[in-house]
């Protein structure tokens, strides 16, 4: 969702190399997919597939797990490469979309992309966990809509009503994936745990049905102006 300047300890179960593989799928995100796709297509959106996330238009690039899937269908390693040698593999040119948001991945073209994949598994997973739910909230609410994956933040998200939804592969707010509801005007309360609304690490909400309870909550306490 965004940063706050704090931390916290990441939940049991979250694994190893979890930070560097989503600051690099980030960049891959940004500088690979949204930036290229904006400048082809004008948009930045990008959404939750099987096994990964994907453009929404051209260029039709696919991470799935530690591997870009091009337009060609050619499966490139997303490790021991940088990212602007990735995207001339992919036929793209590096870089995040211009002019349009302060925030992003701070990756540079330069730098080296190293995915792990047990890691990248446990991230999409965790997207695709939020596809599901966030879907799933919009049919209760009346209307039909996919999921966006938002390239500044790294989150995947739906609005309702001046509310925002959704789960965040992490930040240096949480360290780790986690669901949360922004809503537009501030609220106050113990449910609001985070100066942008309320948040809780998907770890602590592994059981059946919690994530989608969480959400359901929180629109509940907007809804109830609580």
């Amino acid at each position: 969702m965004r940063d706050d300047g704090s931390s916290a300890t990441p939940s049991a179960g979250v694994p190893a190399g979890l930070t560097r593989t989503r600051q690099a799928l980030h960049g891959v995100a940004e500088l690979i997919m949204a930036g290229p796709q904006y400048r082809t297509s004008g948009t930045i959106r990008l959404r939750v597939v099987a096994g990964g996330f994907a453009t929404v238009s051209t260029p039709d690039l696919r991470v799935d797990g530690d591997s870009l899937i091009t337009e060609t269908g050619d499966m490139l390693p997303l490790h021991g490469v940088t990212y602007a040698s990735l995207a001339e593999a992919a036929g793209v040119e590096a870089g995040a979309p211009e002019g349009l948001y302060q925030d992003g991945s701070g990756a540079d073209p330069g730098q080296s992309v190293n995915v792990e994949a047990d890691a990248a598994a446990y991230l999409t997973h965790c997207l695709a966990r939020g596809d599901t739910e966030l879907r799933r909230l919009a049919s209760a609410a009346g209307q039909e809509m996919a999921p966006v994956l938002w390239p500044e933040h790294f989150d995947l998200a739906i609005t309702l009503d001046e509310v925002n939804y959704g789960v965040s592969l992490g930040d240096s707010a949480i360290d780790e994936p986690y669901a949360y509801v922004g809503p537009w005007r501030p609220r106050e309360g113990d449910f609001w745990n985070m100066p942008f609304g309320a948040a809780r690490p998907l770890g602590d909400l592994a059981e059946t049905g919690a994530l989608a309870a969480f959400l359901e909550e929180g629109r509940r306490r907007t809804g109830d102006a609580g």
